[in-house]
């Protein structure tokens, strides 16, 4: 197996720094393309390692405050229903992630590009503009949780916090010049932080484990409650995040894996053990939630979708004082968290689709600007209460865009002629192809509900 992989000239062209806008011939994050080895000469334990940290980049979607709105409502509301809900849409995640990585070394391509290539342009730039949207949706989510995270720990005020949400551009500038693994290592250490936190105060609850595993068992009530088919829906949306498609077929190519097929084989193991182990870790996390949420406040009989007020109660419902400690601190370090991510599948998105650059300090400022402006005018208009209801409304949008980038993806993965001998086998495009048409059933149940005013 060959260790290093030579770049194509144009990578070796230096990038012209003093344009913030321009369009490239280069890859996405060229700065990482290829840029972490693959040890031919190394054990096999020692390549795997070479390909754990996107895994856990794309985890980090999974457990964005997004996700802590949706399953602290449907807890609250709905016990531990909810938590089949949380499997199914991991089983989805780890299906659609393992395409998303088999397309990039398939191809060498992220699936924006991938679309770019098999679309007529008239086609590509709606396809930009809903994955566009995705992202927005997500960093609505990260400002609003990053902010009440500030708001839980330090007592800054919601709006004077979602204003300090703009300065984490430099913090994903600065881990930018340390080099991708770093990026890892710091997405890796804050989830670490995240699982202590919500080991602790799952300890504290002490929910019925009888009922957490019943939970997990499907019930037909999720389809006929439209109630709970609009957290269902949610919790699918902060879940199986579109963004995270593009973010990880992009981020996979900053491994050195080589061109020959076994190379490629290897590396699509690799990749696919890599983000099936991330997303266990971020299932447990989601559960946790849901569980906390079911044991402490659904079992007292209230309806929580607020993170503030989650916050405020789990101390006389625990009796612990570190309890909402805890929590502010796992919320803040999700947002942080969520804050890099959404970042560089922006930069994917805006370059593959369209083919234009924008340097990460500017793609950032306009990304949360975008952001900023719905959650300020919610705070003055509606009220900090209503911060929730955007929250969830956020994660039911993202669900929307699904059908968009899973379509494609599918269609991409089982087509020969673009996969050649890595080609998704049929059984694997079949159960895609089932997911894909769940979620567009879904969506066009929960549109129904919508417009004939069924939804509560």
């Amino acid at each position: 197996m060959t260790s290093e992989v030579s770049q194509p000239e144009s990578l070796a062209q230096p990038a012209k720094h003093h344009a913030w806008l321009r369009h490239s011939d280069q890859p996405p994050l060229a700065d990482t393309f290829r840029t972490i080895p693959v040890r031919a000469n190394a054990s096999g334990w020692r390549r795997f390692m070479a390909f754990v940290g996107p895994g856990y980049l794309v985890a980090v979607g999974y457990m964005d405050p997004g996700n802590w709105a949706t399953s602290l409502a449907g807890g609250s509301q709905f016990g531990y229903t909810l938590l089949s809900v949380a499997l199914l849409s991991n089983i989805m995640a780890i299906l659609l992630q393992s395409l998303c990585a088999r397309l990039a070394i398939a191809t060498g391509k992220d699936l924006a590009q991938a679309c770019r290539d098999a679309f007529p342009r008239w086609a590509s730039w709606p396809l930009w503009a809903l994955a566009e949207l995705a992202i927005c949706a997500t960093d609505l989510a990260e400002v609003i949780g990053t902010a009440i995270g500030l708001n839980l720990i330090f007592g800054i005020p919601l709006e004077i916090g979602i204003l300090i949400t703009t300065l984490d551009v430099f913090l994903i500038l600065w881990l930018q010049t340390k080099g991708f693994r770093w990026i890892e290592a710091f997405i890796i250490a804050l989830l670490g932080v995240i699982a202590a936190c919500f080991i602790v105060q799952i300890a504290m609850a002490d929910p019925d484990w009888g009922q957490v595993i019943h939970g997990f068992a499907p019930t037909t009530d999720i389809v006929t409650n439209p109630d709970m088919l609009y957290l269902a829906l949610g919790i699918i949306g902060a879940t199986v995040m579109p963004h995270n498609l593009y973010l990880h077929s992009g981020i996979i190519q900053t491994r050195a894996y080589g061109h020959t097929l076994p190379e490629k084989k290897e590396a699509l193991r690799f990749a696919t053990w890599d983000s099936s182990i991330a997303l266990m870790l971020a299932l447990g996390i989601n559960a946790s939630i849901l569980i906390l949420a079911a044991a402490t406040f659904h079992a007292s009989g209230q309806y929580v979708d607020d993170l503030g007020t989650a916050h405020e109660m789990l101390l006389p419902l625990l009796g612990h004082a570190v309890a909402p400690t805890l929590f502010g601190i796992a919320l803040l370090c999700c947002g942080l968290n969520s804050t890099v991510t959404a970042t560089m599948a922006g930069q994917i998105v805006m370059e593959g689709f369209i083919d234009i650059k924008m340097v990460a300090w500017a793609r950032r400022l306009i990304t949360r600007l975008v952001a900023i402006v719905p959650a300020i005018v919610v705070i003055l208009w509606a009220g900090e209460a209503q911060l929730g209801q955007l929250l969830i409304l956020s994660q039911v949008v993202l669900s929307l865009q699904l059908p968009f980038a899973v379509v494609p993806l599918v269609m991409f993965t089982a087509s020969k002629t673009k996969m050649g001998e890595l080609v998704a086998p049929r059984w694997v495009i079949g159960f895609a192809a089932v997911v894909a048409a769940l979620i567009i059933a879904l969506n066009l149940k929960l549109i129904f509900d919508f417009v004939t005013g069924a939804m509560g």
